[in-house]
């Protein structure tokens, strides 16, 4: 940033989280509240619903909901998620749950003047085979990863949504793109989690049962980047601040030739460093404690070969992760390991 200017978003705003359950959700409330938000004694309140209190699938019930509410600021973080399996399995869904999503919520924070709305996307809306690492410019160049694409259409098109409301309407809206996710919160079901969670839930089992050998996916080879959600929390909370792409200073698209595409409305969220799947699962094996062997099952799909982000562009305006790959699947093993223990106790009471 070339000049230090006041932050875009006040403590005095009333900020609403979508999704805030969520691990993503949950990670940026975590930041709020941090740097000084969602304090009703200085004047802005953090804004939640529940799915009970809330259905953002009802276009009726969300645009109620903001005219009795009125945030100034939003962030839309909830979603439809899923691993490869879920995807596969549940295509429809996927697409149609978040595509309802989205276009209820930011619509009805334009429509009920909404200052300023932060949508939270995914790495995977870009090419299955995008050159490394993956700038913000890769968007809609190639063809997607066959296992997720119904997920990155629907993200696609809120990012876009966004862009749109911003060219023909002026609504201050930003998109934020991250990497592979992980840490409190994850979703760790046997067959509806991202490799992480899989890999920590599978381990541990391994290592509880004796078991001398844990099968993985695939070959092991494909390259990925793995960001703890607390750093998305911070990031989320600095884009806020901080970013405005119609500022003179803004990070730009370059196409390529290198002309000027104009101001980026999505920026990439990542730690700009990766690993190979399995480096990731000896990884988890040794946080967990399992001395088993670690096979292979080449049979099963591996997914994109390499997703890095190019992380620069945040960079430039102040940002950079600072969580360490070990250090944060270190406190996420103890967090499912929380959460196991309360689950024996519910039953146990």
């Amino acid at each position: 940033m070339s000049a230090v200017m006041a932050p875009l978003i006040s403590p005095a705003d009333r900020i609403a989280v979508a999704g805030h359950r969520g691990m993503a959700g949950s990670a940026i409330c975590r930041a709020l509240l941090r740097a000084g938000y969602g304090n009703p004694d200085r004047g802005g309140p953090l804004l939640t619903a529940g799915r009970e209190q809330l259905d953002l699938l009802d276009p009726q019930a969300v645009a109620r909901w903001f005219a009795a509410q009125q945030p100034a600021v939003v962030v839309l973080a909830a979603a439809k998620v899923g691993g490869i399996h879920a995807n596969a399995t549940y295509p429809a869904d996927f697409l149609l749950e978040n595509l309802r999503i989205q276009t209820n919520v930011i619509e009805a924070a334009w429509r009920s003047g909404v200052r300023r709305l932060l949508f939270l996307g995914s790495s995977c809306i870009y090419p299955k085979l995008a050159a490394q690492p993956i700038v913000e410019e890769a968007l809609l160049t190639g063809a997607l990863e066959p296992t997720n694409q119904w997920y990155a259409v629907a993200k696609i098109a809120g990012l876009k949504l966004c862009e749109a409301l911003r060219r023909q309407h002026g609504f201050d809206a930003i998109s934020l793109m991250p990497t592979n996710l992980y840490g409190p919160g994850d979703n760790y079901h046997p067959t509806g989690s991202h490799v992480l969670p899989a890999l920590i839930r599978r381990f541990h089992e391994a290592r509880e049962a004796n078991a001398s050998i844990v099968t993985c996916w695939g070959t092991g080879t494909p390259m990925r980047e793995f960001l703890h959600v607390d750093d998305l929390g911070e990031a989320a909370v600095f884009a806020l601040e901080h970013w405005d792409p119609a500022a003179a200073d803004a990070p730009r698209g370059r196409g390529a030739a290198g002309e000027d595409l104009g101001p980026l409305n999505h920026l990439n969220v990542g730690t700009g460093v990766d690993v190979t799947i399995r480096e990731a699962a000896e990884t988890v094996a040794s946080v967990v404690g399992f001395g088993g062997a670690i096979s292979w099952d080449a049979g099963k799909p591996d997914g994109t070969p390499r997703k890095l982000l190019d992380v620069s562009r945040l960079a430039g305006l102040g940002w950079r992760a600072r969580i360490s790959l070990q250090d944060g699947l270190a406190s996420t093993y103890g967090d499912f390991a929380a959460q196991l223990a309360a689950n024996r106790e519910a039953v146990r009471l």
